[in-house]
């Protein structure tokens, strides 16, 4: 093979190389940072194991719930992908059964209450094109109402963690000036 040809195969492979790096560092966020990044939490004491996915959209000086969360509206609890919750052991919340797998959680904020759904169904997304929420109700395994607790100090982006400091284990979920707390028991 002559080197003219040689020399245009390599050219061609560096240009197919830079364009399918480009691609994955753009798409991956290393060079875009998303503005309501995923975050993966992971709990597991004993031989219980959760995880939950989700992203954290911030408050960036707007009014949160009654506004860009609407009040008594399903929210996708959360931005972009639908988050997910999974439990590799049988759990009760608020005394009903949640089989072990793999779930959607749903939410709807109310002022003193939220309602939370735990949903067996798997969305590729949180919203659809007119940005109203896939959840489809006839998938709901739970639904359970948790009081609001009002903070003292607004959190900026929306965090979800597990809490098992009085060995009373709750999914908590906070942004804002709210925070509400799912009771998860073995």
């Amino acid at each position: 093979m002559n080197n003219f040809l040689k020399w245009i195969i390599y050219a061609l492979i560096a240009v197919a190389v830079l364009v399918l790096g480009y691609q994955f560092f753009t798409k991956t966020g290393v060079f875009e940072q998303r503005l309501s990044p995923p975050k993966t939490v992971a709990f597991k004491v004993d031989d219980l194991n959760l995880e939950v996915f989700y992203n954290r959209p911030s408050k960036r000086d707007r009014e949160v719930f009654g506004a860009l969360v609407p009040f008594n509206q399903v929210w996708r609890t959360g931005a972009n992908e639908a988050t997910t919750f999974e439990t590799n052991q049988d759990l009760t919340v608020q005394g009903m059964y949640l089989p072990k797998g793999k779930y959607t959680i749903w939410t709807v904020p109310m002022e003193d209450t939220w309602k939370v759904m735990f949903n067996s169904k798997q969305y590729e997304w949180g919203v659809n094109e007119k940005m109203e929420p896939m959840w489809d109700p006839n998938f709901d395994v739970i639904e359970a109402e948790v009081p609001v607790k009002d903070l003292d100090k607004p959190v900026e982006q929306f965090t979800i963690a597990f809490d098992n400091s009085t060995d009373d284990l709750k999914m908590t979920m906070a942004w804002d000036d709210v925070k509400i707390e799912i009771p998860l028991n073995r």
